[in-house]
C-alpha cells in the first residue's frame, strides 16, 4: 500500500487529506458538543474584536461555518477546514524544502497521530492557531529564503491572523526573530521585513485596542491561567508533560524526533533545517519549562508538531529509518483508532465531560414554560443550554463561577424567573439569590468506567437582586 502511494506522492497526499476531511465531517455528526465548543459557538453570535478568554478568530470562523450548518458537525467544520488546509501547506512546505516523497511522509505522520485527530474533533482556538501557524510557517520561510514582496505581504497577514487565534502564537514570533538574529541578520536591512511587521500589527490592532479598552483583561487572564503563583518545581508535572508528548505524537515518532533534535550536527549548519528545528524546539522547550511549575495540557505544545512532522519526515529519509517509520505509524494509528472508537461508542469513559449534557438539556426543555429564563452553574453548562434549547435562548449563570465572557455581557439585574441546570446540588446557593427554589428533576449518568454524575434541574422564582 505504501509503495503504491509513493508512486504519485502529491496525489496520494491530497487524497489522504480529502479522505480524512470527509471522514471527520461525518464522524463529528455523531458526537454531542463539548461545553467549550458551545461557549465558542455562542461567541460567534456575538462577534467582537476580543473576548475575555481568547482572541476572536475562533468566533469569526464559526460564524462562517454557521452559514453551512449550526449542528455539531457544522461547528466542527472549523476543525476540518483548519487541519485540512494545514496539511496541504505542510505538503507544500516539505516539497519546497526537500521533495514530494518526504512531503508525503510528513502528511502521513501528521494525519496519523492522535493529537491531530483530537484537533479534527473538538473545536477550540487551537484549530485556527494550527491553521495560521502553518500558513505563517510557510510564508515566513518563503519570505526569509526567497525575499519576494508577495511572500512578505502574505507572511505579515498570516502572522496577524495567527495572533488573532491564540496568544501562544507569540512563541512563533519569538522563533522567527531568533532565527533572523542568528542566521539572517541581512533581513533587518530589508524594507519588506518592516512592511510585513506593519501589516501584522495592522491586522492585530483591533484586538489590541479591545484589550486596552478593557484594561488588558484577556492578556492578564491568560498569564494567570498558564502560570503558577509559586516557583516550586514539580518534577511530576514535568514528567507528565514529557510522557504526554510520547502519547500524543506516538512513542516512536517522539523518540526519533527528540533524539535527532538533540544532535546538534543535524541542523546547525543547514539554515533550512535550523529554521524547522528552532520553531519546533522553542515551543516544546517553553512548555517543558512551564511544566516544571504547573501541569500543562497536552494540546498546548501542539503547534510545535507542524514543523516537527516535516523535520521528522526528513530525518526518516536522511537516515533510512523506514522500519522506525512503519512501527511509529502503526502505533500512532492504533492510538488514534482506539481514541476514535472510544469517543464514538464509550463517550462516558473517554470524555465524560461531553456525556449526558444533551440529555440533561432535553429534560430542561421538557419543563420549560413561556417566559422562562435559563441558567447554568458554569459557563459550559450555560453555553450548552444556549446551543441545545429550542430557539437558542440567551442564557446566563445563576450561581457563582469563575469570571467569563458572561460577566462582561451581563446586565445589572439579570436574574429572572426560570430554570437552572446544575451539576451539583445548589439549593443553598440559589436560595441566596431567589426567594423560591424548587428541585424539579435529577438525571444521573455514568462518569468514567465506574463513577456517576448527577444533573439537577431547579425552578426559581422571585430573584433577590
Amino acid at each position: 500500500m505504501y509503495n503504491y502511494l509513493t508512486q504519485k506522492p502529491k496525489q496520494s497526499a491530497y487524497l489522504i487529506i480529502l479522505f480524512l476531511a470527509l471522514f471527520s465531517t461525518l464522524y463529528n455528526a455523531f458526537l454531542p458538543l463539548h461545553g467549550d465548543e458551545a461557549y465558542y459557538w455562542m461567541w460567534s453570535h456575538h462577534l467582537q474584536t476580543g473576548y475575555y478568554d481568547h482572541p476572536p478568530m475562533i468566533a469569526y470562523l464559526i460564524s462562517l461555518t454557521n452559514f453551512i450548518s449550526e449542528s455539531e458537525w457544522g461547528v466542527r467544520l472549523v476543525n476540518v477546514f483548519s487541519f485540512s488546509i494545514a496539511a496541504v501547506y505542510i505538503f507544500k512546505l516539505s516539497s519546497e524544502i526537500f521533495n514530494e516523497h518526504i512531503a508525503l511522509n510528513a502528511v502521513i505522520i501528521f494525519s496519523s497521530v492522535i493529537l491531530v485527530h483530537a484537533g479534527y474533533i473538538i473545536t477550540t482556538p487551537d484549530s485556527p492557531l494550527i491553521l495560521f501557524w502553518t500558513l505563517s510557517l510557510y510564508y515566513s520561510y518563503k519570505a526569509l529564503f526567497h525575499k519576494k514582496w508577495s511572500d512578505f505581504i502574505l507572511a505579515g497577514c498570516m502572522l496577524g491572523f495567527m495572533m488573532l487565534s491564540k496568544y501562544t502564537s507569540i512563541l512563533f514570533i519569538f522563533s522567527i526573530i531568533l532565527f533572523i538574529l542568528l542566521k539572517r541578520r541581512d533581513i533587518l536591512f530589508n524594507i519588506k521585513f518592516y512592511i510585513a511587521i506593519i501589516i501584522a500589527v495592522a491586522v492585530v490592532s483591533p484586538m489590541l485596542l479591545w484589550n486596552y479598552q478593557h484594561e488588558w483583561i484577556s492578556f492578564n487572564f491568560q498569564l494567570d491561567h498558564g502560570s503558577s503563583e509559586s516557583f516550586t518545581i514539580s518534577l511530576s508535572s514535568a514528567l507528565e508533560y514529557i510522557l504526554g508528548q510520547f502519547i500524543v505524537f506516538s512513542p516512536v515518532f517522539a523518540a526519533v524526533l527528540f533524539f535527532y533534535l538533540a544532535k546538534e550536527k543535524l541542523y546547525i549548519k543547514e539554515e533550512k533545517l535550523f529554521f524547522l528545528a528552532l520553531v519546533t524546539a522553542t515551543t516544546l522547550l517553553f512548555f517543558l519549562y512551564k511544566s516544571l511549575f504547573k501541569s500543562m495540557a497536552l494540546n498546548y505544545a501542539a503547534p510545535a508538531y507542524v514543523s516537527a512532522v516535516i523535520l521528522l519526515a526528513y530525518i526518516i529519509a536522511q537516515y533510512n529509518l523506514q522500519k522506525a517509520f512503519k512501527i511509529g505509524l502503526y502505533i500512532a494509528l492504533f492510538f488514534t483508532i482506539i481514541g476514535r472508537f472510544g469517543l464514538l461508542f464509550y463517550l462516558e469513559i473517554f470524555q465524560d465531560r461531553m456525556y449526558g449534557n444533551k440529555e440533561a438539556v432535553a429534560l430542561v426543555q421538557k419543563h420549560a414554560q413561556i417566559g422562562d429564563k435559563f441558567y447554568g452553574d458554569h459557563l459550559t453548562i450555560a453555553a450548552l443550554l444556549n446551543f441545545y434549547l429550542q430557539g437558542h435562548p440567551q442564557t446566563d449563570l445563576a450561581v457563582s463561577s469563575r469570571f467569563s465572557q458572561y460577566d462582561m455581557w451581563r446586565e445589572k439585574e439579570y436574574l429572572k424567573d426560570g430554570l437552572v441546570l446544575t451539576t451539583d446540588p445548589e439549593e443553598l446557593s440559589l436560595t441566596k439569590r431567589y426567594k423560591s427554589v424548587e428541585l424539579l428533576e435529577t438525571l444521573t449518568v455514568q462518569k468514567g468506567p465506574k463513577g456517576s454524575k448527577t444533573f439537577y434541574i431547579y425552578r426559581v422564582h422571585d430573584a433577590i437582586n
